[in-house]
């Protein structure tokens, strides 16, 4: 299916994209990857500089004489992965234009691309764009609900990737060959665990660290945790022939857990690590984000076409993620 296929990731220095480039370039695909670095990295890239099928372009999905570089680089495109944008809770907040603009505007730009190149796009979305929606599982079709903006910013995300997604399908009524992914809070090795991070390796780092860990709220919000190897299979099989234009995918785990649990499975493994000396950090209590999801669980009922479900469980990802982490 990708051998020789000429595919572009946006956002592939990030930590879902490089996995994802990683999973390409093993199946003989042609990979470029354009990013503008402000969360991604070289170094998750590092292993693919000598690669004759990989092509690196630090640049803007954003602005257009930059995604016309990356269709150059092989003479057109025929899969799009979309992933770039500007993640991180408390960016939501702190930089809200930004993430809308990037978000948006990228959107834009990469499906006007796709249609240059007539190429198969893939959309990353989000749970987010479901808003505050009590409504669980999260299933295509459920409301999205998005409260007062004078109250806090966090909805720039989530609102931002519900008119992502908005934009896509109008794409697809105008003959696009288009899917969207919604990931469900992907994990791993590679995932920041700074203030700007995820609350897996958050946790991780505040360990390593020996950090106090802030538990937002009461800690019983819950998610649905999947491992990045499941999650980027995900996207391999949306692209695949298998799925179809207009298809919507919730990429995620259905083992659905509490912050509260995750920090004690955490804690968990640590303690049980013979070899670790470090402790374990205090743990505090903070007031909750703004806008937080209370549930976050996905329908994945539609994944029976591409015959995807999470094949790691948490308590598997979570000693491979620490086991990465002490190796290092």
């Amino acid at each position: 299916m990708f051998e020789g296929k000429k595919v572009l990731v946006t956002g592939g220095a990030g930590f879902l994209g490089s996995d994802l480039v990683e999973k390409l370039l093993a199946k003989g695909a042609l990979v470029v990857v354009i990013d503008n670095l402000f969360r991604g990295k070289l170094s998750n890239l590092q292993a693919h500089v000598d690669n004759i099928n990989f092509t690196f372009i630090e640049g803007d999905v954003c602005i257009e004489s930059d995604l016309l570089k990356c269709e150059s680089i092989h003479s057109g495109l025929d899969i799009i992965f979309h992933l770039a944008a500007v993640n991180g809770t408390k960016w939501f907040h702190e930089k809200a234009r930004d993430v809308i603009e990037n978000n948006v505007v990228g959107t834009l730009r990469t499906i006007e691309s796709a249609q240059r190149c007539n190429a198969r796009y893939i959309l990353a979305s989000s749970p987010e764009a479901f808003g505050e929606s009590k409504q669980q599982p999260l299933s295509d079709g459920n409301p999205m609900v998005f409260s007062n903006p004078a109250e806090h910013q966090r909805h720039s995300y989530g609102a931002s990737k519900y008119l992502d997604e908005v934009a896509t399908h109008h794409a697809i009524r105008q003959g696009l060959d288009a899917r969207i992914v919604r990931p469900f809070n992907a994990y791993g090795p590679k995932l920041l665990g700074d203030e700007y991070g995820q609350v897996v390796a958050i946790f991780f780092q505040s360990i390593v660290e020996n950090e106090p860990i802030t538990l937002h709220g009461d800690g019983s919000q819950t998610r649905s945790f999947t491992w990045i190897d499941d999650i980027t299979e995900g996207f391999i099989k949306v692209a695949s022939d298998k799925a179809q234009s207009g298809d919507v995918y919730n990429i995620g785990s259905e083992q659905e857990v509490s912050i509260t649990t995750l920090q004690e499975m955490i804690f968990a493994i640590v303690a049980a690590d013979d070899n670790w000396y470090g402790g374990l950090p205090l743990i505090t209590k903070g007031e909750g984000y703004h806008g937080d999801s209370v549930r976050r669980l996905p329908d994945i009922t539609n994944n029976e076409k591409i015959a995807w479900q999470a094949k790691v469980s948490l308590q598997q990802g979570l000693e491979l993620m620490w086991n990465s982490i002490r190796s290092n």
